[in-house]
């Protein structure tokens, strides 16, 4: 499905729950939205029973009056259906419509997300709430899209209920087709799991080991779930491409078990996200060294993009978060507000919706702030949020249809994602290796993407980046190292890590020499590995081709052995029992060249690897910044815009050697130049 992106002017907004607060309330909201810059707002995505507060009464009243007062003072509205939270008639009605846990237990009505996507009634009853809402609102002038639902797979990602055991069983027939296949698929000879009659498979289920499911079925059942979600999102989307066909359609979110780009492509005209940066500050690894913090949801934003190269956050941090008895984040000082909506905007943002207007009162959330404080008078957050309105005003053309730029990309996939979390002998390792080569990257101002690879990837989505970064894919396809193959003999550098190649897309060991599937590619064997864990302590390398200081040999460790005579060894081990062994080669294919690096990566180790490939900042030749700014480049047909971002508590000095101006303040710059705390700079 390709659509042309509908955000063809940006877009400052906010969430707004009327249902939740006095009508006088409304009009005074919706006046001063309008007077600080805001554009847009979202409703209704928690609000079934207003909508139909008994089966099949419908009431529009109270939205009507709220969606008739924002056109009045020219606002938009995205409405959302309200398919997370469904009324409690329906529940108590319905009751195969909720979700079961892994140990069997009803997810009863009182929180979000307690319903699961294979029921035929909870299909049916979204399907009509949402036509019902759609045609009442598909010409009304101040709507202008539609989210789906709301987060999907937020709080909870398995589903375990009558309905998904029958489902699940109907989707393995249609991809088996035979239990003979998916007997083989899954290995069930194993432990005498061989199924003979389709009506004995099941979703994984307790066993006698905790949470030891077969892995094979484990890694199907991650697939079923993201295909139960996408077709329980397309019974909404048919509904409102049917009803309303003026007004786009997205949703929201990025959480688990779930192909969002294939959601993206096939049902909606962009996606959307919800930019919460404080959390990585709350919930950091306090062993990590060097963490990025809040400037870490770069990379989450970089996934989004990935995704959707323009998309929406439907959802951007306004103040402290919390709900009654969890995620207690502290309040945004002075500019990290400002901070963190440029930051959502400088990787691909062209519509950011701030969480939300006004603190809510009652119910789990009373403590998530949004601009306004209980009390509703004047503070600091509505002046920022006012600030940011204006220069968007200014800056926003300049910026929206724009796309990020990059010459690197960190390669992920989905079936290694999903397989990962089950197997903790590669599962761990890709996060951390991606997190540290973004860490690295950010800190020499190299910008980058995120790439995933599918089904439908093409040498020509390859060839659009000069380096990619594939640290673990423990799953290879044969066709797909072959298409990597394709792109390094073109030209290009493709960099692995340990654990690289070894599964077949069933998540079965090919009885070949690792690394399997991508031996050919990098010229090397697998001589032999070990875990570095308990009393085994990593090894050290020593870099041979001027690639800097030693580094340790992290989590896990290949020996390799060179295969071929075009594979150079970068680096050897340099204690423990295999000291002396390759740790790190490089192999000629054709005009480019394939590493691998036998561990999991650190900072020190990407940054080695960085300078042996003469990577270097798009602005080296005339910007000079600290390491505690992020550059990041958009570009459209006026040229690059270089967006600087200052995550210190301190001011940061930079240089530049030419004349440039600043989208957002209009002034020339030139020379040594303070960016303030939190500060932000768009350089044309």
């Amino acid at each position: 499905m390709t659509h042309v992106n509908p955000i063809n002017e940006f877009a400052l907004g906010v969430c707004y729950y009327p249902e939740q607060w006095p009508e006088e309330l409304w009009e005074d909201d919706l006046r001063r939205m309008k007077e600080m810059g805001l554009s847009i707002i979202r409703v209704a995505e928690f609000a079934w029973s207003v909508f139909e507060p008994e089966e099949g009464v419908f009431q529009f009243d109270l939205f009507d009056k709220v969606i008739d007062l924002a056109h009045k003072h020219g606002l938009k509205v995205i409405i959302g259906t309200p398919t997370a939270t469904p009324p409690a008639w329906l529940t108590f009605k319905y009751p195969e419509v909720l979700n079961v846990t892994f140990d069997g237990v009803t997810l009863q009505h009182g929180l979000r997300r307690h319903t699961n996507y294979n029921s035929p009634k909870y299909r049916e009853l979204s399907a009509r709430i949402a036509r019902q809402m759609a045609e009442h609102y598909c010409d009304h002038p101040a709507v202008v899209g539609w989210q789906i639902d709301n987060e999907f797979n937020c709080e909870i990602s398995e589903f375990y209920s009558e309905a998904d055991h029958l489902a699940f069983r109907e989707w393995l027939q249609r991809k088996y087709v035979t239990l003979d296949k998916l007997n083989e698929a899954w290995g069930a000879v194993f432990w005498n799991q061989t199924y003979s009659a389709w009506e004995q498979v099941f979703l994984p289920r307790p066993t006698a080991a905790p949470r030891q499911p077969n892995p094979h079925q484990a890694l199907d059942e991650k697939r079923f779930i993201s295909d139960s979600t996408i077709s329980y999102a397309e019974v909404q989307a048919k509904v409102l491409r049917e009803a309303a066909p003026k007004q786009w359609v997205t949703t929201n979110g990025l959480f688990g078990h779930l192909d969002s780009h294939r959601m993206t492509d096939e049902l909606l005209d962009f996606f959307s996200y919800d930019s919460y940066p404080q959390f990585s500050t709350i919930n950091y690894d306090k062993n990590e060294e060097n963490p990025l913090l809040d400037r870490g949801w770069s990379l989450t934003l970089s996934t989004t993009r990935s995704i959707s190269p323009n998309f929406c956050i439907m959802e951007q941090q306004a103040g402290p978060g919390g709900w009654v008895n969890r995620m207690d984040m502290p309040s945004p000082k002075p500019g990290q507000m400002r901070l963190w909506t440029y930051q959502s905007i400088a990787h691909g943002a062209d519509m950011v919706v701030y969480f939300r207007w006004r603190t809510a009162a009652f119910g789990n959330e009373i403590y998530w702030h949004g601009l306004n404080d209980y009390h509703n008078g004047p503070n600091r957050r509505l002046r920022e949020a006012a600030q940011i309105g204006a220069e968007l005003a200014k800056a926003g053309p300049h910026i929206v249809g724009t796309r990020n730029r990059a010459e690197v990309a960190l390669v992920r996939d989905y079936d290694n994602e999903w397989d990962g979390e089950y197997d903790i002998w590669h599962g761990p390792f890709s996060w951390k290796s991606g997190k540290e080569w973004f860490k690295a990257l950010q800190r020499q101002h190299i910008p980058n993407d995120v790439l995933y690879m599918r089904s439908g990837t093409t040498l020509a989505d390859l060839q659009r980046y000069r380096v990619l970064i594939y640290p673990h894919p423990a799953i290879m396809r044969d066709e797909t190292a072959a298409l990597l193959e394709q792109y390094v003999d073109s030209g290009g550098t493709i960099i692995f890590g340990c654990r690289t190649g070894y599964k077949d897309e069933r998540g079965h060991c090919y009885m070949r020499p690792f690394p399997g599937a991508a031996a050919r590619l990098v010229g090397i064997s697998v001589e032999e590995f070990t875990q570095i864990k308990g009393t085994r302590k990593p090894a050290m390398i020593e870099w041979k081709q001027g690639g800097g200081e030693a580094t340790t040999a992290d989590l896990f460790n290949d020996v390799l052995a060179v295969e071929s005579d075009t594979v150079e060894i970068i680096g050897e081990y340099a204690s423990d029992y295999y000291a002396g062994k390759p740790a790190v080669t490089r192999n000629a294919v054709g005009a480019g060249s394939a590493w691998y690096y036998g561990a999991v990566f650190n900072e020190a180790a990407a940054r080695n690897v960085i300078g042996l490939l003469g990577l270097s900042s798009p602005a080296a030749n005339w910007l000079s910044l600290p390491e505690q700014v992020e550059l990041t480049i958009r570009e459209g047909e006026a040229g690059p815009l270089y967006f600087l971002l200052n995550y210190a508590e301190e001011a940061a000095e930079l240089n530049l050697s030419e004349p440039r101006t600043d989208l957002i303040s209009g002034d020339t710059l030139q020379g040594s130049i303070v960016l303030e705390p939190y500060g932000v700079l768009i350089l044309t």
